[in-house]
Protein backbone atom coordinates (compact mmCIF):
# COMPACT_ATOMS: atom_id res chain seq x y z
CA UNK A 1 0.00 0.00 0.00
CA UNK A 2 1.42 3.40 -0.83
CA UNK A 3 0.61 6.69 1.64
CA UNK A 4 1.15 9.92 0.79
CA UNK A 5 1.64 11.58 4.55
CA UNK A 6 0.61 15.37 4.81
CA UNK A 7 1.32 17.67 7.74
CA UNK A 8 0.34 21.20 7.17
CA UNK A 9 -0.35 22.12 11.14
CA UNK A 10 2.51 24.41 11.59
CA UNK A 11 4.99 27.11 9.73
CA UNK A 12 6.41 23.54 8.38
CA UNK A 13 4.76 21.89 5.07
CA UNK A 14 5.73 18.58 5.24
CA UNK A 15 5.12 15.95 2.85
CA UNK A 16 6.54 12.10 2.10
CA UNK A 17 5.69 8.47 1.15
CA UNK A 18 5.60 5.42 2.46
CA UNK A 19 4.98 1.79 1.26
CA UNK A 20 4.25 -1.12 3.15
CA UNK A 21 6.24 0.23 6.24
CA UNK A 22 9.24 1.51 4.24
CA UNK A 23 9.74 5.24 4.26
CA UNK A 24 10.30 6.32 0.37
CA UNK A 25 10.48 10.28 0.41
CA UNK A 26 10.07 12.58 2.93
CA UNK A 27 10.55 16.51 1.64
CA UNK A 28 9.91 19.59 4.21
CA UNK A 29 9.87 23.49 3.63
CA UNK A 30 9.67 26.39 6.71
CA UNK A 31 7.59 29.31 5.29
CA UNK A 32 5.59 31.59 7.74
CA UNK A 33 3.45 32.82 5.09
CA UNK A 34 1.16 29.46 4.17
CA UNK A 35 1.04 26.61 2.48
CA UNK A 36 -1.22 27.25 -0.16
CA UNK A 37 1.07 27.73 -3.21
CA UNK A 38 3.81 24.96 -1.91
CA UNK A 39 1.79 22.24 -1.30
CA UNK A 40 1.71 21.35 -4.86
CA UNK A 41 5.23 21.21 -5.28
CA UNK A 42 6.33 19.43 -2.37
CA UNK A 43 4.03 16.64 -3.21
CA UNK A 44 4.87 16.59 -6.16
CA UNK A 45 9.12 15.91 -5.33
CA UNK A 46 7.96 13.57 -2.73
CA UNK A 47 6.07 11.71 -5.39
CA UNK A 48 9.27 12.06 -7.93
CA UNK A 49 11.70 10.40 -5.14
CA UNK A 50 9.69 8.01 -4.53
CA UNK A 51 9.69 7.23 -8.26
CA UNK A 52 5.65 7.52 -8.58
CA UNK A 53 2.52 9.21 -9.54
CA UNK A 54 -0.35 10.57 -7.71
CA UNK A 55 -2.32 7.92 -10.01
CA UNK A 56 0.01 5.17 -7.83
CA UNK A 57 -1.36 6.45 -4.62
CA UNK A 58 -3.48 4.30 -2.62
CA UNK A 59 -4.12 6.43 0.20
CA UNK A 60 -3.32 9.73 1.82
CA UNK A 61 -2.85 10.24 5.91
CA UNK A 62 -3.22 13.46 6.85
CA UNK A 63 -2.32 15.69 10.14
CA UNK A 64 -5.69 17.09 11.35
CA UNK A 65 -4.82 19.08 14.54
CA UNK A 66 -4.16 20.90 15.99
CA UNK A 67 -2.40 23.62 14.66
CA UNK A 68 -2.43 26.56 12.34
CA UNK A 69 -5.93 27.22 11.37
CA UNK A 70 -4.78 28.37 7.64
CA UNK A 71 -2.45 25.70 7.67
CA UNK A 72 -4.83 22.69 8.55
CA UNK A 73 -7.24 23.88 6.17
CA UNK A 74 -5.09 23.69 3.08
CA UNK A 75 -3.77 20.52 3.81
CA UNK A 76 -7.25 19.23 4.40
CA UNK A 77 -8.58 20.66 1.05
CA UNK A 78 -5.36 18.91 -1.15
CA UNK A 79 -6.20 15.62 0.77
CA UNK A 80 -9.90 15.81 0.07
CA UNK A 81 -9.46 16.66 -3.23
CA UNK A 82 -7.17 14.00 -4.24
CA UNK A 83 -9.55 11.55 -2.10
CA UNK A 84 -12.65 12.81 -3.90
CA UNK A 85 -10.86 12.72 -7.48
CA UNK A 86 -9.33 9.50 -6.89
CA UNK A 87 -10.84 7.44 -4.82
CA UNK A 88 -8.47 6.73 -2.75
CA UNK A 89 -8.25 5.88 1.46
CA UNK A 90 -8.43 8.90 3.77
CA UNK A 91 -7.46 9.18 6.95
CA UNK A 92 -6.58 11.61 9.86
CA UNK A 93 -3.96 11.75 12.14
CA UNK A 94 -3.00 13.73 15.43
CA UNK A 95 -0.44 16.59 14.62
CA UNK A 96 1.09 16.38 18.35
CA UNK A 97 0.93 12.72 18.30
CA UNK A 98 3.24 12.47 15.27
CA UNK A 99 5.60 15.02 16.64
CA UNK A 100 5.96 12.61 19.57
CA UNK A 101 7.09 9.79 17.68
CA UNK A 102 10.07 11.56 16.42
CA UNK A 103 11.89 11.98 20.34
CA UNK A 104 14.25 9.52 20.94
CA UNK A 105 14.20 5.97 22.21
CA UNK A 106 15.99 7.06 24.99
CA UNK A 107 13.28 9.52 26.49
CA UNK A 108 9.91 7.98 28.33
CA UNK A 109 7.99 11.22 29.15
CA UNK A 110 7.48 13.74 24.90
CA UNK A 111 5.77 16.92 25.76
CA UNK A 112 4.75 18.19 22.62
CA UNK A 113 3.91 22.32 22.49
CA UNK A 114 2.99 24.08 19.60
CA UNK A 115 2.32 27.59 19.61
CA UNK A 116 -1.73 28.56 19.26
CA UNK A 117 -0.75 32.23 19.00
CA UNK A 118 -2.50 35.55 20.98
CA UNK A 119 -0.15 33.74 24.03
CA UNK A 120 -1.41 30.24 24.27
CA UNK A 121 -0.41 27.09 22.89
CA UNK A 122 -1.62 23.54 22.05
CA UNK A 123 0.36 20.93 24.23
CA UNK A 124 -0.32 16.85 24.88
CA UNK A 125 2.27 14.87 26.95
CA UNK A 126 3.20 11.25 25.92
CA UNK A 127 4.62 8.29 27.53
CA UNK A 128 6.60 5.48 26.61
CA UNK A 129 5.76 2.11 27.92
CA UNK A 130 7.39 -0.77 26.80
CA UNK A 131 8.70 0.90 23.51
CA UNK A 132 5.09 1.99 22.75
CA UNK A 133 4.28 5.74 22.76
CA UNK A 134 1.16 6.60 24.63
CA UNK A 135 -1.02 9.04 25.21
CA UNK A 136 -1.18 10.70 28.97
CA UNK A 137 -3.39 13.70 28.07
CA UNK A 138 -5.87 14.52 25.50
CA UNK A 139 -4.86 17.68 22.82
CA UNK A 140 -4.91 21.04 25.61
CA UNK A 141 -4.93 24.71 24.54
CA UNK A 142 -3.26 26.16 27.67
CA UNK A 143 -1.44 29.50 28.09
CA UNK A 144 2.37 28.46 28.29
CA UNK A 145 2.38 28.92 32.25
CA UNK A 146 -0.31 26.56 32.45
CA UNK A 147 1.90 24.03 29.50
CA UNK A 148 5.30 24.25 31.69
CA UNK A 149 3.38 22.69 34.49
CA UNK A 150 2.01 20.35 34.29
CA UNK A 151 4.46 19.39 31.70
CA UNK A 152 6.83 19.62 35.19
CA UNK A 153 4.51 17.83 36.89
CA UNK A 154 4.34 14.91 34.36
CA UNK A 155 8.31 14.91 33.89
CA UNK A 156 9.22 14.15 37.67
CA UNK A 157 6.64 10.89 37.56
CA UNK A 158 8.94 9.47 34.74
CA UNK A 159 11.60 11.20 33.50
CA UNK A 160 13.88 11.05 30.91
CA UNK A 161 11.58 14.04 29.54
CA UNK A 162 11.64 15.69 26.45
CA UNK A 163 10.10 19.14 25.14
CA UNK A 164 9.48 19.29 21.23
CA UNK A 165 7.31 21.86 19.25
CA UNK A 166 7.73 25.65 18.09
CA UNK A 167 6.25 26.57 21.41
CA UNK A 168 9.31 26.50 23.31
CA UNK A 169 10.87 28.51 20.67
CA UNK A 170 7.83 31.42 20.50
CA UNK A 171 7.51 31.28 24.47
CA UNK A 172 11.03 30.99 25.42
CA UNK A 173 10.37 33.25 28.92
CA UNK A 174 7.57 30.74 29.92
CA UNK A 175 8.88 27.25 28.93
CA UNK A 176 12.81 27.39 29.07
CA UNK A 177 13.02 27.41 33.23
CA UNK A 178 11.68 23.38 32.28
CA UNK A 179 15.72 22.85 32.17
CA UNK A 180 16.53 23.30 35.37
CA UNK A 181 13.83 20.54 35.60
CA UNK A 182 15.73 18.00 33.74
CA UNK A 183 13.41 18.29 30.34
CA UNK A 184 15.50 18.00 27.60
CA UNK A 185 13.95 21.43 25.07
CA UNK A 186 15.13 20.80 21.79
CA UNK A 187 14.56 22.97 18.40
CA UNK A 188 12.04 22.49 16.63
CA UNK A 189 14.41 23.09 13.47
CA UNK A 190 16.03 20.07 15.19
CA UNK A 191 12.92 17.89 15.26
CA UNK A 192 9.53 19.07 13.40
CA UNK A 193 6.93 17.36 11.37
CA UNK A 194 7.58 14.94 9.13
CA UNK A 195 5.52 14.02 6.11
CA UNK A 196 6.43 10.02 6.58
CA UNK A 197 5.63 9.87 10.44
CA UNK A 198 2.17 10.86 9.06
CA UNK A 199 2.19 8.57 6.64
CA UNK A 200 3.66 6.01 9.30
CA UNK A 201 0.66 6.09 11.38
CA UNK A 202 -2.02 6.70 8.68
CA UNK A 203 -0.74 3.17 7.92
CA UNK A 204 -1.28 1.59 10.85
CA UNK A 205 -4.84 2.85 10.74
CA UNK A 206 -5.45 1.79 7.55
CA UNK A 207 -4.45 -1.68 8.45
CA UNK A 208 -7.03 -1.95 11.68
CA UNK A 209 -9.42 -0.43 8.88
CA UNK A 210 -9.87 3.19 10.49
CA UNK A 211 -10.29 5.48 7.52
CA UNK A 212 -11.93 8.60 7.83
CA UNK A 213 -15.08 9.38 5.29
CA UNK A 214 -13.49 12.23 3.32
CA UNK A 215 -16.75 14.34 3.45
CA UNK A 216 -16.94 13.64 7.54
CA UNK A 217 -13.10 14.61 7.78
CA UNK A 218 -12.67 17.77 9.36
CA UNK A 219 -9.74 20.08 11.51
CA UNK A 220 -8.96 19.39 15.05
CA UNK A 221 -8.67 22.59 16.65
CA UNK A 222 -8.91 22.59 20.01
CA UNK A 223 -10.10 25.81 20.44
CA UNK A 224 -12.42 28.40 18.31
CA UNK A 225 -10.89 30.44 16.28
CA UNK A 226 -10.26 34.41 17.34
CA UNK A 227 -13.43 35.58 15.35
CA UNK A 228 -15.61 33.14 16.78
CA UNK A 229 -14.25 33.56 20.23
CA UNK A 230 -14.84 37.28 20.12
CA UNK A 231 -18.28 37.02 18.62
CA UNK A 232 -19.55 34.45 21.60
CA UNK A 233 -17.71 37.27 24.04
CA UNK A 234 -19.82 40.16 22.50
CA UNK A 235 -23.44 37.62 22.59
CA UNK A 236 -22.87 37.29 26.53
CA UNK A 237 -21.98 40.81 27.10
CA UNK A 238 -24.92 42.12 25.02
Amino acid sequence: MLVLGIDTATEVAAVGMMRDGRVLSDVWERSPTGHAARLPALVARALEEANATIGDVDAVALSVGPGSFTGLRVGLSFAKGVAFSSGVRLVGVATLEALAMLAPESVRTIAVVLDARRGETYAAVFRRVDGVIERVTGDLSLSPEAARERIAAEARLAPPSILLGDGAERYTKSLASLAEQGVAILPFEQIHPRGSVVAAIGERRLELGLDDRAELLVPVYVRGSYAERTLTTEKALS
